[in-house]
């Protein structure tokens, strides 16, 4: 059985200075350590405020659902970004088990994977940087063969990583060659916590170029010189920016009136769009269940179609005015926050867990 190194892969003695961690176009910016110590933290927070790193390709293009541009920006700047309770508990799971995920991968493949010395950053562009997960070495010579990035991934995502890899960590492999000068690299997941799925992915110059491009062009403009990106569409930046100032209620801010009258007849407009397609999105699927009548299922040549049956969101009140002697026979009680009472004896702390709600009045300006 091959043996999963713990230790850091250290280079030869007579090793360049070029190859001296392993990557072929880039140097050694900051060595590992204990990110729980609050003086490496600093240092790692400075270097990765610096420039832009594998897990912020996909977030600046708008392919990461978690974060957006808007969230790199924030974080390039020092400003802390508010991240989700269980997003983050699943970050710190994923980091606590990634020696399992690369002692499976090594199992699997026969290809050690160990760690890496540090931080990288690009000899010809310092602002592309790269924390390579682990080291992929040829089991033979020892020496460095390509970046491998893990994942600890849900059940629900299987299906992504059968045939390929899914857009983030493609992204993130590519970024980490672009950075390290490999030729390849490797995309390893565990899946649902009991399934390894792993592939190789081989260098495109041509995506490569763009990446370059793409986010050198974001870094100059967003980190060097400032400026804030611009409004995306993602849930996330809505989360990041109803959470990112604290609210003063009484304060007014004047909008240029041809900016907010555009703004409103652009809203306006999409909302009588989304209503019309809700409309007929209602109306198609109303066909198919009178299809259905009493059917659970509608089949076409053996082969499921789409189905009709009672595994929706259950209804209390329903239930109880149907059935009044058996809910108040499953009837219990439960501990719940007294949220009149947060709100009178606690103000303050109760005004800060509130959100921030969009509300555009329906008179016109």
């Amino acid at each position: 059985m091959p043996q999963q190194a713990t230790q850091p892969w250290t280079p030869p003695e007579d090793a360049s200075d070029d190859l001296a961690y392993g990557a072929p176009t880039a140097r050694l910016l900051l060595l590992g350590g204990d990110l729980n110590d609050r003086v490496y933290r600093r240092q790692w927070e400075e270097v990765r405020r610096g420039g832009i790193g594998g897990s912020e390709v996909a977030k600046i293009l708008g392919l990461n659902k978690y974060a957006g541009p808007r969230h790199v920006y924030e974080e390039k700047h020092g400003r802390p970004v508010p991240m989700d309770d269980q997003l983050s508990e699943y970050a710190e799971v994923g980091q606590e088990i990634e020696d399992f995920i690369a002692y499976m991968f090594t199992k699997r493949t026969g290809i050690p994977a160990v760690p890496t010395p540090g931080t990288l950053a690009n000899i010809d562009r310092p602002w592309m940087r790269s924390n390579v997960d682990r080291y992929a070495l040829d089991p033979e010579t020892g020496a460095v063969v390509a970046p491998v990035e893990l994942k600890n991934r849900s059940a629900y995502q299987l299906d992504d990583w059968e045939d390929g890899v899914p857009d983030a960590p493609a992204l993130q492999v590519h970024w980490n060659m672009a950075v390290g000068g490999w030729p390849y690299g490797w995309a390893v997941a565990l899946v649902g916590g009991n399934t390894l799925r792993y592939h190789r992915i081989e260098r495109d110059e041509e995506l490569i170029g763009t990446l370059i491009d793409v986010c050198g062009k974001w870094f100059q403009r967003h980190v060097v010189e400032g400026y804030p990106p611009p409004a995306d569409g993602l849930e996330a930046t809505k989360e990041l920016l109803g959470r990112l100032w604290k609210v003063q209620p009484k304060d007014v801010i004047e909008v240029p009136r041809l900016k907010a009258e555009k703004l409103r007849k652009r809203r306006a407009a999409l909302t009588a769009q989304i209503k019309e397609l809700d409309e007929q999105k209602t109306t198609v699927e109303n066909e198919m269940r009178l299809a259905c009548g009493a059917a659970g299922v509608a089949e076409v040549e053996g082969k499921k179609a789409w189905s009709y049956i009672r595994n929706g969101t259950f209804s209390p009140k329903r239930f109880e005015k149907d059935y009044p002697a058996i809910a108040a026979e499953c009837r219990k009680t439960v501990e719940v926050l007294d949220m009149d009472l947060i709100k009178e004896k606690y103000p303050a702390e109760y005004e800060a867990c509130l959100a921030r709600v969009l509300r555009v009045p329906a008179k016109e300006l």
